[in-house]
């Protein structure tokens, strides 16, 4: 496969009909000016040795150096060669609620969003350890492997909403079962899980999958977003009431999250405005074992540049060593 690493440049190709159209033009002013003398072709006789035709040669190889030279600026590569990348680090599966009480407002703008923005922030800190993503309502999915991509997971990030799952709940058991089969197989000491929920679990019991993990090797801790007051979830225009037309206030369930992280062999953090809690998490993953990756392959491509442009510095020479005089020996000069 053959890809450029500035395409922009080919733009410059349309430059090489106006060399053609250039040079015309100069060829019929200067027509012009001979007759001004007299005679076009008794001038001529009088000029034996400027050609018109080596214009028109010159221009030729002009054009065809530019060429090349142009394809050469546009960094044309050829590939794949696989490297491996090795780094050392932890891999942690972040958790992230998206139930529909993660819209309360105690945050600004949301609970959700205030969660994202911390998520994106620490992930910029990150320095050879691996994050993948899990959301969760009702149920849970891997939303990002586990991966050392940071851009791909602040892509993927971008795009969760309450809408990603559509059953809602709060399953936290259920998503740290699915963050638990999505580590690596590389990695054995140096694993973790992030839950960032209200910690109002309907579902299932989040502790015993917590414990479970804590069993396999794996921290589970916990941030727990919202206040104990409890606010009201906007939703359509309004407020989301229940069957019974009741507004309904969601609130932090602090006690269940610290049950989850003392099972987890975690700790558990209050989500602020200011400090999220993810920093002081992410600092105490960081003392685990390092572990080393190399899995990691990327295709690095190999470089074609450099040809395009010996070939265009060869016709660049060769056009200034063609001249402009018409070559006065003949092949069958008569002595």
């Amino acid at each position: 496969m053959i890809i450029l690493g500035h395409p922009q440049y080919l733009l410059l190709l349309l430059l090489i009909p106006f060399f053609f159209v250039g040079l015309a033009i100069w060829m019929g002013a200067r027509r012009r000016r001979l007759r001004e003398f007299g005679d076009e072709a008794l001038v001529g006789e009088l000029m034996p040795s400027w050609s018109g035709s080596k214009k028109w040669v010159r221009a030729v190889i002009y054009s065809l150096a530019f060429f090349f030279f142009v394809i050469g600026l546009s960094r044309p590569q050829i590939g794949a060669k696989l490297k491996e990348y090795k780094a050392r680090g932890a891999e942690i599966m972040i958790a992230l609620d998206v139930s529909n009480s993660m819209l309360a407002q105690d945050y600004s703008p949301n609970r959700l969003d205030r969660a994202k923005l911390a998520i994106s922030r620490i992930t910029d800190k990150l320095q050879g350890d691996r994050i993948g993503l899990i959301i969760f309502a009702g149920s849970s999915f891997v939303q990002l492997p586990i991966t050392s991509d940071y851009v791909s997971a602040k892509m993927f990030l971008g795009n969760i909403t309450t809408e990603s799952i559509p059953i809602q709940g709060t399953a936290i058991g259920d998503a740290i079962s699915t963050a638990s089969r999505s580590f690596s197989a590389q990695s054995e000491n140096s694993r973790a899980i992030i839950v960032i929920t209200d910690g109002e679990n309907h579902e299932d019991d989040a502790v015993a999958a917590a414990k479970t993990a804590a069993e396999a090797g794996i921290k589970v801790y916990t941030i727990g977003v919202g206040s104990a007051e409890g606010q009201p979830i906007p939703m359509n225009g309004g407020l989301l009431k229940d069957k019974d037309g009741n507004i309904v206030v969601t609130r932090l369930d602090e006690e269940t999250l610290k049950e989850i992280a003392q099972a987890g062999g975690g700790g558990y953090v209050h989500a602020g405005n200011d400090e999220f809690g993810l920093t002081p998490i992410i600092n105490d993953i960081k003392k685990m074992q390092e572990e080393e990756f190399s899995s990691v392959v990327f295709e690095e491509y190999d470089e074609q540049f450099m040809y395009f442009l010996a070939i265009a510095l060869a016709l660049f020479v060769l056009e200034m060593l063609i001249g402009e005089r018409r070559s006065r020996r003949h092949l069958f000069d008569k002595r």
